[in-house]
C-alpha cells in the first residue's frame, strides 16, 4: 500500500483527517499545563511576592515568643474586600498551626496541598475552586523554623480550552467548528471539478461537443477523469465527422453515374423517339436526382454542424425566411402570418435552424389550401414554434411515422409532386442536434400541425 500523495483526492482526506487528529491531540496534551487545578510551579513574580510576604511576617513577629498567639492573629477575621494573601503555618512534619476548632473549604484546602507539597526548595500553586494555595517557603518564627503557605481568592476564569473540557457540548461544538474551514475546503476541492464535469456532460447532452481543459484540474482522480472525457469527446467528434463526411462523399458520387444515366436516356429518346418506357426512366432519373441533392444538402449541412454553433438573436435567424415564405404563399394565391418573434438569443448552427424553419414552413405553404400561420412562444428558456396549415392533414396513425426517413403518406401524391420524403427527416434532425423536439398533431385550422421546442439562452 502506497503512501497518498496530497495531490490526489484520497491523500487530501488522509490529510485533513490526521490534521484535526493532531490539533485535538495537541489540545489534551497541552490541558494539563493550563490547569490550574494541577499544581504547577509558582511563577517567578509570584514567588518573589511569597518571599517578601515570609519576611515581612517575620520581621513583624520578630519580638513576639508566643507562637499560638502569631497564628491567632494571622487567623484573624478579615473584611471581605480585604484582597491581601492568607498566610498558613505548618511544622516540618506538615501538620497544620491553627486556632480554629473546625475547619473551613479553605483550611481543608491548604491540608490537602500540605500533604502532597511539603518541599520549600519546589514551591507550588494549585487551585481549589475559587481559593488558590502557594507554598511553601521557610519561615522562622517564635524561634521555631516553620513553613509558610499563602492563599487567595481567585477570581480569574479559568483558560478557554480548560472550560471546553468541563462542558462537553460546548467542547463539541469548538472541534465543529474549528473543522468546519477544512471540511469546506475539502467539500469545495470535491464539488468543484463535480460540477465542471455536469456541465461539460449538458453541454455534450445538448450537442455541444467541445473540449474543456478545465476538466483537466483539481485533484489526480478528477484530472484522469477530465482527461478521459475530453478524449472521449475528441472521439465522438471524429466519429460524426467521419460518418457525415462519408455519407456526403457518397452522395456525391452518386451524382456521376445518375448524370451520365440522364445523358443515355436523352439520347435514346433523341434516336428513337420518345416512348412511355423512357419517360418513366427519366422521371425517376430526375427523383433519384432530387433524393441525391437532398442527401448531399444534409450531409453538407451536418459535416462539423456539432462544433460550428454560433449564439445569434432568434430575430436574424428566420425574419427574412418568413418574410419571404409570406410573399411566396402571396404569389400562390394563400395568406401566410406569424406572430411578433421574441427578442431572445440562441445557441446553435445557423444553417441547420434556419433550414428546420424553412422547410417546413414551404412544407405548409404547399399543401395548405390557403391558410398557414406560424405561432412563436417563450415560456422561461425555452422557445416554441407552431407551424398550422389547413390543408387535408395526415391520418392520426401516421402522425408519429412521417418523420421517418423515405416516409411518404401518399404515395401517389408524392410522386405527382416530386416529393421524396426527407424534408421533415432533415428537419428533424436539426431540432434534435439541438436538444430540440418536433411533433406533428392535428391543427385547428384543420390541416397539420408541427410544433417544435428549443432550449434558448437564458436572459
Amino acid at each position: 500500500m502506497r503512501i497518498p500523495k496530497i495531490t490526489s483526492l484520497y491523500g487530501r482526506i488522509f490529510a485533513i483527517f490526521w490534521f484535526t487528529m493532531l490539533l485535538v491531540l495537541l489540545s489534551v496534551l497541552s490541558l494539563p499545563h493550563l490547569d490550574p487545578r494541577v499544581a504547577r510551579d509558582v511563577p517567578a513574580d509570584h514567588l518573589d511576592k511569597l518571599e517578601r510576604i515570609a519576611k515581612i511576617t517575620e520581621k513583624r513577629y520578630a519580638k513576639e515568643p508566643n507562637l499560638g498567639k502569631i497564628v491567632f492573629q494571622l487567623e484573624a477575621p478579615r473584611s471581605r474586600k480585604d484582597s491581601r494573601a492568607r498566610i498558613y503555618l505548618t511544622d516540618l512534619e506538615g501538620a497544620v498551626l491553627t486556632s480554629k476548632r473546625h475547619s473551613d473549604y479553605k483550611l481543608k484546602a491548604i491540608r490537602n496541598f500540605v500533604t502532597s507539597i511539603d518541599n520549600p526548595e519546589v514551591p507550588k500553586q494549585k487551585l481549589y475552586g475559587h481559593y488558590m494555595v502557594a507554598g511553601p517557603v521557610p519561615i522562622t518564627l517564635a524561634g521555631e523554623e516553620l513553613l509558610m503557605y499563602a492563599g487567595v481568592k481567585w477570581n480569574q476564569p479559568p483558560p478557554f480550552l480548560l472550560r471546553l473540557f468541563d462542558r462537553p457540548l460546548q467542547l463539541l461544538l469548538a472541534v465543529m467548528l474549528a473543522s468546519t474551514p477544512l471540511l469546506l475546503w475539502l467539500a469545495w476541492a470535491l464539488s468543484q471539478p463535480a460540477r465542471r464535469l455536469e456541465r461539460a456532460a449538458q453541454r455534450v447532452a445538448k450537442g455541444q461537443f467541445e473540449v474543456d481543459p478545465t476538466l483537466e484540474k483539481g485533484t489526480s482522480e478528477f484530472r484522469q477523469a477530465g482527461e478521459s472525457f475530453n478524449q472521449m469527446v475528441e472521439a465522438v467528434n471524429q466519429m460524426i465527422s467521419g460518418q457525415q463526411r462519408l455519407l456526403s462523399d457518397i452522395s456525391h458520387e452518386l451524382r456521376s453515374p445518375l448524370t451520365r444515366l440522364r445523358m443515355a436516356n436523352a439520347l435514346a429518346i433523341r434516336k428513337q423517339g420518345e416512348s412511355q418506357e423512357l419517360e418513366r426512366i427519366d422521371t425517376e432519373a430526375q427523383r433519384l436526382e432530387q433524393m441525391i441533392s437532398e442527401l448531399l444538402t444534409l450531409s453538407r449541412m451536418q459535416v462539423d454542424s456539432h462544433i460550428t454553433r454560433e449564439v445569434q438573436p432568434i430575430s436574424s435567424l428566420w425574419e427574412e425566411i418568413l418574410k419571404d415564405a409570406e410573399f411566396e404563399a402571396e404569389q400562390m394565391g394563400k395568406l401566410l402570418t406569424f406572430s411578433e418573434i421574441p427578442e431572445r438569443s440562441i445557441s446553435g448552427n445557423p444553417k441547420l435552424l434556419m433550414s428546420a424553419l424553412d422547410n417546413i414552413t414551404r412544407n405548409a405553404i404547399y399543401y395548405g389550401k390557403d391558410q398557414v400561420d406560424v405561432q412563436f412562444h417563450v415560456v422561461q428558456d425555452q422557445l416554441t414554434i407552431c407551424v398550422n396549415d389547413n390543408g387535408d392533414g395526415v391520418p392520426e396513425d401516421e402522425l408519429d411515422s412521417i418523420f421517418r426517413p423515405f416516409y411518404r403518406v401518399s404515395t401517389a401524391r408524392d410522386r405527382n409532386s416530386g416529393g421524396t420524403g426527407l424534408g421533415l427527416t432533415i428537419t428533424e434532425s436539426a431540432i434534435r442536434q439541438h436538444s430540440g423536439t418536433i411533433t406533428a398533431s392535428r391543427s385547428q385550422l384543420g390541416g397539420l400541425q408541427l410544433e417544435i421546442t428549443l432550449p434558448i439562452l437564458p436572459v
